[in-house]
């Protein structure tokens, strides 16, 4: 009985706060008349309970959104480009960077072919120089063959003579090797010198063409540009190679300049 008396009274006070709210005459009057008679019986209370003007719908907290959510921010679309091209353009930067980095180092690397080419010219003239006190010694062995026996008999002087002329032209064969071999490295290095200028001047192109991209704001011309850094670098890989075969075939020469020496 208590607890269908709070039951009424708090249903009385719905009421009344939902009369004040929406100004609804019928409902404040049947309010007052429940609350003249707040002993009223179960089926009148059921029928208030499937009453229209009692279902007062209940915002649900589940489906309930933050404040945050409705005054969130969308980005417009330039603001999107203007990101994108901001990000874009300092990935183009940095690679940039790497580039140059990688066109010092190239650069150092030409160098050192320089100085090993040097170096091979040197033992190629001393090889000639070796080659000639061959040739003479050999004139001057002939000479004396003919001048005199020397105690030797005339077959050990023949096979002598073919062991000399033997290696006179081992000596003439390597000679000639070692200038082919100069040709195609002087050759490669000036084909590196040459490729070197060529990407000097396409990371020129590529700085002014950075500049216009940020200048006109142009994404498109950004990927493209980018697409270039990239054909570039692949070409500096290959170019990077192309050194690397030639040192080794620099230090094969000198290590068969050092045999000749030997």
């Amino acid at each position: 009985m208590v607890s269908c008396w709070m039951h009424s009274t708090t249903r009385t006070k719905a009421v009344s706060i939902k009369a004040i709210h929406t100004g609804d005459a019928r409902v404040s009057s049947v309010m007052k008349i429940f609350a003249a008679n707040p002993m009223a019986t179960p089926e009148y209370d059921r029928w208030r309970s499937q009453s229209v003007n009692d279902n007062i719908p209940i915002t649900s907290l589940r489906n309930a959104q933050p404040i945050e959510e409705h005054l969130r921010v969308v980005p417009s679309e330039l603001e999107i480009i203007k990101q994108d091209f901001a990000k874009r353009s300092s990935e183009l930067g940095k690679k940039i960077e790497q580039l140059e980095e990688e066109k010092m180092k190239l650069g150092l690397d030409v160098d050192i072919h320089k100085l090993e080419a040097q170096k091979l010219r040197k033992g190629k003239n001393k090889a000639e120089k070796y080659l000639d006190s061959l040739k003479t010694d050999y004139k001057k062995l002939h000479m004396s063959i003919r001048t005199a026996g020397l105690g030797k008999t005339s077959e050990q002087w023949r096979q002598e003579i073919k062991e000399e002329k033997t290696r006179a032209d081992q000596w003439e064969k390597k000679f000639q090797d070692a200038r082919v071999r100069e040709d195609v490295l002087k050759k490669s290095l000036l084909e590196s010198q040459n490729e070197k200028e060529r990407l000097r001047g396409r990371v020129g192109e590529l700085e002014k063409s950075l500049h216009l991209h940020r200048s006109h704001n142009s994404v498109i011309e950004l990927r493209a540009s980018q697409n270039k850094i990239e054909e570039l670098k692949g070409r500096m890989e290959e170019l990077e190679t192309a050194l690397r075969d030639s040192k080794i075939g620099v230090e094969l020469l000198e290590a068969n300049n050092e045999q000749l020496k030997e």
